[in-house]
């Protein structure tokens, strides 16, 4: 494909998309939009192979914005995603792209949010809804939300919402979209459900694979090969090592994830597990305090870290090596992103070397062996993330935003921008990354000073450090 036909510009789009796109950074298309909108934008049902952080989101949001009649207040458009940091996201996303357009309203529809919010929300109408099929069920069941203006149905990262029982719920949703609508199906791998689904929901779809391959340039892959009894220590070899500032290890079980957490943090690192049992609390914590560098490693298994998109990531460990050479792929994926370079380590034993086999297969490479006594310790002070995270007790419900809070630490507390960090604003909580340096002081500076007005109530979350 040639640079002129990578333009945004050689889509039928509007102009004031087109501006707006420019002004969002958007230059060139990436292979996976390339591939995908000019079928997507001729009204064609789609599926698409591509991988996390290829731009799919914007792919099928230009596709669903497109057909979207501002002026009509229904839902026009639904969005399937396997979890609710996913969903976030791509809501965030949609919103970016549709700033151009007349009043578009997204609503964003997950589970572990109390429904009353929710039907507050869909009172208001919506022409776009974002959501897991779990919650989307659940208020179609109810009658809280009407389908029959619907022109554009998406699944996202589909092969997750198979890998997590999801099949049923989306068949049931499916089920109660208009016929004649648009299905836009994208995801990282291609099982038997996916299939299954385009037989069943999807009208002679156009399929579309942008390779699995990652550029060989962005991601150095190394392999150290260990014994059983020496796998989890050698995780701690390879951060040493490297530095790392956010590294995500990946382990095949939860048995496995607490394992390793309870070993490195044992040795002065700052890890957190993400496992499927967690509740929605506890996972937006994690999750906070991982994406805004207050936590050093995340340790996850696969089904848990569905749908994480975390910019600025160092390393990937695969603790374990996975049996799907896709899923190792997928993986890998996540460092390397835009314009940085990403380490992925992977730790493997004797009878993992099946698995390794698959994995160089697919990626028509053969794996870069090291010792596990080549890794020497870079530096004897404990690895410790730059940031650390604040609590505050109030979020979205008491009308609090990023820039309450960053007003209120760099005014009267007198903060500089530079020592605050990523600031997320939930239902009920707002969570502030600061240097650590500064924590102690910001935490009392806050605790005494007002944020909009209003004293509030502000902790430390507690990473171990």
């Amino acid at each position: 494909m040639t640079q002129a036909s990578c333009d945004f510009n050689t889509l039928p789009l509007a102009p004031h998309v087109l501006a707006n796109l420019q002004q969002l950074g958007y230059l060139q298309m990436t292979p996976i939009q390339a591939a995908s909108l000019p079928v997507a934008l001729l009204g064609k049902d789609l599926i698409a192979q591509a991988k996390t952080g290829s731009g799919k989101t914007a792919a099928f949001a230009l596709a669903l914005l497109a057909r979207l009649n501002a002026r009509h207040f229904a839902v026009q458009a639904l969005v399937l995603c396997p979890t609710r940091e996913l969903a976030d996201q791509v809501s965030t996303e949609i919103r970016r792209l549709a700033r151009a357009e007349e009043n578009i309203k997204v609503v964003t529809l997950c589970g572990g949010v109390p429904l009353r919010g929710q039907l507050a929300s869909l009172a208001h109408g919506a022409h776009i809804i974002v959501g897991t099929p779990g919650r989307i069920m659940d208020h179609l069941s109810r009658g809280n939300l009407n389908l029959s203006a619907l022109q554009t149905l998406v699944l996202d990262e589909a092969d997750r919402m198979l890998d997590m029982g999801f099949f049923d719920d989306i068949a049931t949703v499916a089920r109660q979209c208009p016929p004649e609508r648009q299905t836009l199906l994208f995801s990282a791998t291609y099982p038997e459900g996916i299939a299954k689904l385009s037989q069943q929901f999807m009208r002679q779809p156009q399929t579309i694979t942008v390779a699995t391959k990652h550029e060989a340039d962005k991601i150095r892959q190394r392999w150290y090969e260990v014994r059983d009894s020496e796998r989890l220590h050698a995780v701690s070899l390879v951060l040493n090592h490297y530095r790392p500032v956010s590294t995500l290890a990946f382990c095949n079980t939860k048995v496995q994830c607490r394992d390793l957490v309870q070993v490195l943090t044992s040795q002065g690192f700052s890890a957190l597990a993400l496992y499927g049992e967690l509740e929605q609390r506890e996972r937006d914590q994690v999750l906070v305090q991982f994406a805004n560098r207050s936590c050093s490693v995340l340790v996850a298994t696969d089904v848990a870290a569905r749908g994480l998109d975390i910019s600025q990531l160092e390393m990937v460990i695969n603790v374990d090596v996975t049996p799907d050479a896709e899923v190792h792929i997928h993986r890998i994926g996540r460092t390397g992103r835009a314009d940085q370079a990403g380490w992925a380590v992977s730790l493997a034993s004797l009878n993992e070397m099946g698995s390794v086999g698959k994995i160089e297969q697919l990626q028509q490479a053969e794996s870069e062996w090291h010792k596990l006594d080549g890794l020497t310790p870079a530096s004897h002070e404990a690895l410790v993330p730059p940031m650390t995270t604040l609590q505050i007790a109030g979020g979205r419900k008491e009308k609090i935003r990023a820039g309450d809070v960053l007003g209120a630490l760099t005014g009267e507390a007198g903060f500089s921008r530079e020592q605050v960090g990523k600031i997320n604003v939930n239902e009920f909580s707002t969570y502030v990354a600061v240097d650590r340096r500064i924590a102690a002081d910001a935490l009392h500076r806050l605790s005494i000073g007002k944020v909009k007005g209003k004293n509030v109530r502000v902790r430390l979350l507690d990473d171990g450090l």
